[in-house]
């Protein structure tokens, strides 16, 4: 007769057996960490500033939490930005050491005076200081650019630096740093950077963007695809310079409708 071990001995002789991988990957498809930064129905967690729509005869600042003509909404589950007045609609909470990502399309609209241009957004994030800092309309950020066939460049906004390998090359008429592994590390860089590679989806299809940032260290990625990295993130306070890895996180409305949903974040140790 053949004895049976009990089932408790069966079921901790399989566990012991099992691959590392295979425990370490149920724990963290169960323990993923992400906080939905939008529930899909309102603008609760966040706050609105409008300033002007430029030349457009008027620079009165509209100012935060007023929204009169609707710039912002939600529509079907995302977030709508009309474009018509700019501005940013601006976390409540500072992230620091995070990843956060979200999902984006454009719209139909277009406004003065970016009605003849490409359709322009962006993701402005460790976002410090007042509204307005930069040219009226954003807080002094770093911004993963949104925009027709740029998504992924980076700008400094109210003059935020960091360090990264590129290479100098004419784009859009003008002189700029591309992006570029392995090319010399450009230093206390606050211009223009653009992304290392196109991977943008056509207008009307969902992309999904990603902004990585570890300590003075950030990433960009669209559609899965890493495109630029940078570290020795920075910013001058009382003239020296020092790290900047900590702030809110703005949606800019910049003269094209867009939406965005599935804004998440997740801590990074």
């Amino acid at each position: 007769m053949t004895m049976r071990p009990p089932q408790r001995l069966i079921s901790l002789a399989l566990f012991a057996i099992l691959p590392a991988g295979v425990l370490a990957g149920n724990h963290k498809a169960k323990e993923a960490g992400w906080t939905p930064l939008f529930n899909g129905k309102d603008l609760s967690g966040w706050d609105t500033f409008l300033s002007y729509q430029p030349e457009s005869g008027s620079k009165e600042i509209v100012g935060v939490n007023k929204d009169p003509g609707g710039v912002f909404s939600v529509v079907d589950g995302a977030i709508r930005i009309s474009g018509k007045t700019w501005g940013a609609l601006t976390s409540k909470g500072e992230y620091e050491n995070f990843h956060l990502r979200l999902e984006f399309k454009w719209g139909e609209q277009k406004w003065p005076p970016k009605d003849k241009a490409k359709r322009d957004s962006g993701i402005l994030y460790h976002a410090v200081g007042p509204h307005g800092a930069q040219s009226d309309h954003w807080m002094r950020s770093l911004e993963l650019q949104v925009q027709e066939g740029d998504c992924g460049d980076f700008h400094s906004l109210d003059g935020v630096m960091l360090d990264l390998e590129a290479e100098k090359v004419t784009v859009d008429g003008g002189e700029n740093l591309k992006y570029t592994p392995g090319a010399a590390v450009v230093r206390g860089v606050k211009q223009r950077v653009v992304k290392r590679q196109d991977y943008e989806k056509p207008n009307g299809q969902w992309n999904v963007l990603e902004v990585i940032a570890r300590s003075d260290s950030v990433t960009h990625v669209v559609n899965g695809e890493t495109v630029l990295r940078a570290t020795n993130v920075r910013q001058v306070v009382d003239g020296k310079e020092v790290p900047l890895t900590k702030g809110k996180i703005q949606l800019q409305s910049e003269g094209a409708e867009v939406f965005y949903r599935k804004i998440e974040v997740q801590p990074l140790k």
